[in-house]
């Protein structure tokens, strides 16, 4: 082979050892050799040369900031060479790539972050991960800031939601799809081992004190403790009949309760157990056997409730109306008290049991019988005989 046939055959050789040059979508890695005005070069391969600058420099972990001369860095390639020789690079897209990663692990590890909201629409808040937009859907909030309002109402919900822009949730990443580009976060989740632990320390009968934090028809909410929150319902407001919870608290006002049930998504409260029940109070002049007046106060499809005194009223079940009087309200009413049941506040009447008393005894047919022939006979009773002390 002559001298010129070599040359050529090294520069072949020469031409198949120059990587492929950069191609736009893929992630690339090289040496930064330049840093200055707010641009980064890096050398790819030791071949070609790449330009990190403006929005494509800026990521969510602050890698241009740390960078210096003779570190390795991986960026996206963005463009192909430009008119100054130039691949154009993204850390911002490489930071996404990377973010998804991380996401998807701590999805599966329970791990947690901390995010800052950016808006908020009906649906829930918006926040983001690493340049990422992620969503926080109202039913995945932490009870204290669940937005509480009647109706669902949804300008209601978008006012309450609003207020915590610029506030930092601890979140655990519930969905992460980067094909459909889907991130869904749960602030309840992420608290979920903190309010395990809190409720462990709770105990039913234990006395709390916290923050009114919403009031809705079906009572209102306290949040008290390491971050928990409890329902006082209705029911459990007041002794006696409660219509309005508002009319027995206001948003942010400092009220005590009771422990009454604990379950792992509910704690439920009471204010009323903190008060002597005024109904038990009421019913010492009552006892199970008394004759009792009243009068009709309601008719219901299982029986007729009747007022005793201003406080108190019994239920006549309809079995225990044995005549089956048609009562009607403000009707004069005479029964017998067959039932106390203090913890559901429950008087039972019977009509019934007063007629039976009222009736006279009958013989059974074989006395009956008995007598008749003893009678019709004529037969006496024979008299007791004498005994010696008598005589």
């Amino acid at each position: 082979m002559s001298k010129k046939d070599n040359r050529a055959m090294a520069a072949l050789l020469a031409e198949d050892e120059i990587p492929a040059p950069p191609q736009p979508g893929q992630p690339v890695t090289g040496k930064v050799v330049n840093i200055s005005n707010n641009r980064i070069l890096v050398e790819i391969n030791g071949t070609y040369t790449g330009i990190i600058a403006g929005r494509e420099a800026i990521d969510g972990f602050d890698t241009a900031k740390k960078l210096v001369e003779g570190d390795d860095v991986t960026a996206y390639v963005v463009e192909e060479e430009n008119a100054d020789g130039y691949y154009v690079l993204s850390l911002r897209k490489a930071s996404r790539e990377k973010a998804w990663v991380k996401l998807q692990e701590m999805r599966d590890t329970d791990e947690t972050i901390d995010v800052t909201i950016r808006e908020a629409n009906k649906g829930g808040l918006m926040t983001e991960f690493n340049g990422i937009r992620a969503f926080i859907p109202v039913s995945q909030l932490a009870p204290e800031h669940y937005p509480r309002v009647n109706g669902a109402n949804a300008s209601e919900i978008l006012s309450k939601l609003a207020k915590f822009v610029g506030e930092k949730f601890t979140v655990q990443v519930l969905t992460a799809e980067p094909d459909e580009n889907k991130l869904i976060l749960s602030e309840k989740a992420g608290l979920a081992k903190k309010r395990t632990a809190a409720i462990s320390k709770l105990s039913v009968g234990q006395k709390i004190s916290g923050k009114v934090t919403g009031i809705v028809n079906f009572g209102i909410f306290i949040m008290f403790g390491d971050g928990l929150e409890g329902l006082v319902h209705l029911s459990e407001v007041a002794w006696g009949k409660v219509t309005d919870a508002a009319n027995y608290a206001r948003v942010g006002e400092e009220k005590e309760a009771v422990v009454i049930g604990i379950s792992p998504d509910k704690i439920s409260l009471s204010m009323k157990r903190l008060t002597t029940d005024p109904w038990l109070k009421n019913i010492e002049q009552f006892s199970v056997g008394d004759t009792v007046n009243g009068t009709v106060e309601k008719i219901t499809p299982f029986g007729t409730l009747v007022q005793l005194t201003e406080d108190v009223s019994g239920l006549l079940h309809t079995s225990e109306n044995e005549e089956k009087i048609e009562f009607a309200v403000g009707d004069a009413v005479t029964a017998k008290i067959i039932e106390i049941n203090p913890d559901d506040h429950r008087i039972a009447l019977s009509v019934k049991d007063l007629a039976n008393a009222a009736k006279p005894k009958k013989l059974s047919a074989k006395k009956t019988e008995k007598k008749a022939d003893t009678e019709e006979a004529g037969e006496e009773k024979p008299k007791k005989k004498k005994s010696a002390k008598d005589e």
